[in-house]
């Protein structure tokens, strides 16, 4: 029996916007081996304030882990392109925002449009474990591996659709993903907001330190999260991700400010 036999598949997220925010669009991406479940409060939060927000789900996620072995890094995010893409076309200004992999995808998806901005949840460049130097020849002796087991946090336990398998395969595109949005970080023209938990046990530090290297044109920010773990967006520190994402997205938006002849 496969996972997807056990659970339901998540769905994508989309709001069209109201109110003076209607025209500010918010691209996010979800995480790795995970799907929308995981930053559905920060969309709905967005969504509340009026902000038109599309969170697609990836290819090879919400279903089973072999269906993600199947499926490569462009497809993820190539999916996550077009529906910034789409979101644009319907905007005046459109930002891109993310967690952990998905992190990636927006840096990456910022190198290679015109982004209004970034903002990302402890975003994922590098790797603890050093095993993934010889992933591409592991992944033929050993299929998959368990998930990194979550730190211990204060919040409640909440199904984020994660798999209880990870292909290392998938390992394999996700170093490959990783590449790529470190090589696009000096391409980045448009301001970076990134939330990091001082506890992540999935995410190592240098995933920030390259962001601070390699950023060189862009402004950066960069606000602690003292109370959380790597999924920060369920967790403790979330409100405080939720509101200061929303005044990161309305102040830098040119778009919120009603004309003199409105």
């Amino acid at each position: 029996m496969t996972e997807s036999s056990d659970r339901t598949r998540p769905a994508a997220f989309s709001y069209a916007g109201h109110g003076p925010n209607a025209r500010i669009g918010i691209a996010i991406s979800h995480g790795f081996t995970g799907s929308p479940l995981s930053i559905l409060p920060w969309a709905e939060y967005l969504a509340g304030r009026g902000f038109a927000v599309t969170v697609p789900l990836l290819p090879g996620h919400g279903t089973s882990w072999q269906d993600l072995a199947g499926t490569g890094w462009r497809e993820w995010h190539g999916a996550f392109e077009q529906a910034y893409l789409d979101l644009a076309a319907k905007t005046d200004e459109c930002y891109v925002a993310g967690l952990s992999m998905g992190g990636a995808i927006a840096l990456l998806t910022a190198s290679r449009h015109s982004v209004a901005g970034v903002a990302v949840v402890n975003p994922g460049l590098s790797f603890y474990d050093r095993r993934v130097r010889i992933i591409g020849l592991l992944k033929y002796i050993q299929r998959t591996t368990v998930p990194i087991a979550e730190e211990n946090t204060t919040a409640p336990h909440t199904d984020d659709g994660d798999y209880s398998l990870t292909p290392l395969a998938a390992v394999h595109q996700l170093k490959r993903l990783f590449a790529a949005a470190a090589r696009g970080l000096p391409r980045i023209t448009a301001p970076v907001l990134v939330f990091k938990s001082v506890n992540d046990a999935v995410v190592p530090p240098s995933s920030l330190s390259l962001i601070r290297k390699r950023l060189t044109s862009a402004a950066l920010d960069v606000v602690p999260l003292r109370n959380s773990g790597h999924v920060a967006t369920l967790d403790t520190d979330a409100q405080e991700i939720f509101e200061s994402s929303a005044r990161f997205f309305q102040l830098r938006s040119r778009s919120h400010i009603p004309s003199e002849k409105s």
